[in-house]
């Protein structure tokens, strides 16, 4: 196996490069406008500029190309407030995908790809199945979801033009420790935390660990479709709240225009994704994963919530520069 990672420097793209490190027969290429955050033994890794630049987009698609892989998982969506501003992940999505399929052109022998989707392409509109399956027609209702559903429709054009296999593995909202995310960091503001009113609607999360055992087993058996893969349970925003110690003030209207500007003076800006995961609720139905990859989650959503309000800051070992030298 030849396995392109396409956002390897991302948490979870270098959870997955982990666990293929450990395997002698994997030749592996990372690709990421940031380095990986975990030592990687035999790994290749190629840092490139913004792919929004025709220069970048080109090299990366050139570097695709010369590493000629065999498979390929894509990691390069960009959530809105993960680590940009909704415009920038959206375009840099965009150009990133591109450049992947530009690549992809001209590789002869690459068998499967997998790409990284999110339940939220589902959409929350009245009316809309509660745990949608892979039968129901996507409809999306935030940004972040038609960004997505956009660039699956994208992955799964390539499938068909070429006979390759693509997994687009619809995730719940990943979380794990100090995984940069929107709705982690809006659930540990301090004191009080806006939530939805009437109702209070419940969300699935998925741990970052489950999400890459997910990948892994989608690469391994070159599964092809959509399929949903979430974690076990559900919990709703004010019981999340109530969990991490703080107290849900419910909103409504333009209760959250107010909400937003009082998270973004606080570091954690809130994009409408989010929003409709409070007001509407996020869950689906992982059946189809169970059956077809063989997926098991291994962390309930209750206790995802209970881990991110227990992550300890990151400590910085002081080095002694005499003796280091």
């Amino acid at each position: 196996m030849r396995l392109l990672i396409v956002g390897m420097g991302g948490h979870l793209g270098t959870a997955v490069a982990q666990r293929f490190d450990r395997d002698p027969s994997v030749e592996m290429l990372g690709i990421d406008i940031e380095p990986p955050r975990r030592l990687l033994r035999r790994a290749q890794f190629s840092l490139v500029v913004d792919p929004t630049m025709a220069r970048a987009a080109h090299d990366i698609a050139r570097r695709i190309a010369d590493f000629s892989p065999t498979h390929v998982a894509h990691f390069g969506v960009y959530e809105p407030h993960a680590r940009a501003n909704p415009r920038v992940a959206h375009v840099r999505s965009v150009a990133m995908t591109k450049a992947l399929c530009d690549g992809l052109a001209e590789v002869p022998r690459v068998k499967a790809v997998v790409f990284r989707s999110g339940i939220e392409v589902y959409g929350r509109q009245r009316g809309t199945a509660l745990s949608p399956d892979e039968l129901v027609e996507p409809v999306p209702t935030s940004g972040f979801g038609r960004t997505l559903w956009e660039l699956e429709q994208v992955m799964a054009d390539l499938g068909r033009a070429r006979g390759i296999s693509v997994a687009r593995l619809r995730f719940a909202p990943v979380a794990g420790p100090h995984t940069p995310s929107p709705l982690t960091r809006y659930l540990r503001l301090p004191l009080v935390v806006p939530v939805g009113a009437i109702p209070d609607p419940p969300f699935s999360l998925l741990h970052i660990d489950d999400a890459a055992a997910a990948t892994v087993a989608a690469v391994e058996r070159r599964f092809d479709g959509a399929v949903n893969v979430v974690g076990a349970g559900a919990v709703t925003a004010s019981q999340a709240v109530r969990l991490g110690g703080r107290i849900p003030v419910p909103t409504v209207g333009p209760g959250w225009l107010l909400a937003r500007l009082a998270a973004a003076s606080l570091g954690s800006p809130l994009p409408e994704h989010v929003i409709e995961l409070f007001t509407r609720g996020r869950t689906a139905d992982g059946a189809l994963a169970r059956s077809a990859l063989g997926f098991v989650s291994q962390h309930s959503t209750i206790d995802i919530v209970r881990d991110m309000y227990h992550w300890s800051p990151v400590t910085y070992l002081e080095v002694d520069t005499v003796h280091a030298a």
